[in-house]
């Protein structure tokens, strides 16, 4: 009997996923919070369908939106003033809250991830 209860217990607890709300973070105004060697960074930035823009250290970046799907987006610095603004940077949305959302990002083509969280403004 115990056993029929631990597998029907284990069944319901791996048929549950996270719900993710992508399209509601899809464009808007946002702040968020990346830690980087236990140093925080933070930015605002407007986002709509094809293009982002970003304020950080009060220095204003764009970049370039492609979706592959409703969670996953790759950023393209419209123009590039070094080698590591010409490398593309791809996001995934992990979880979403009625206000924000995790996310991971890295370089494309590498494997090391940052992770960090972003907020609805607007």
């Amino acid at each position: 009997m115990r056993f029929i209860l631990l597998v029907l217990l284990l069944s319901f607890v791996s048929c549950y996923e996270t719900a993710r709300n992508c399209k509601d973070y899809k464009t808007g105004e946002f702040y968020s919070e990346v830690v980087i060697n236990d140093q925080l960074f933070e930015s605002k930035f407007k986002r709509t369908e094809d293009l982002q823009v970003e304020t950080y250290n009060n220095k204003i970046d764009s970049t370039k939106l492609r979706w592959i799907n409703n969670c996953e987006v790759i950023f393209k610095t419209i123009n590039p003033k070094n080698m590591a603004e010409q490398k593309d940077i791809h996001l995934k949305i992990l979880t979403t809250t009625d206000s924000s959302y995790t996310f991971e990002y890295s370089y494309v083509g590498e494997t090391k991830k940052q992770k960090g969280v972003a907020y609805k403004i607007k």
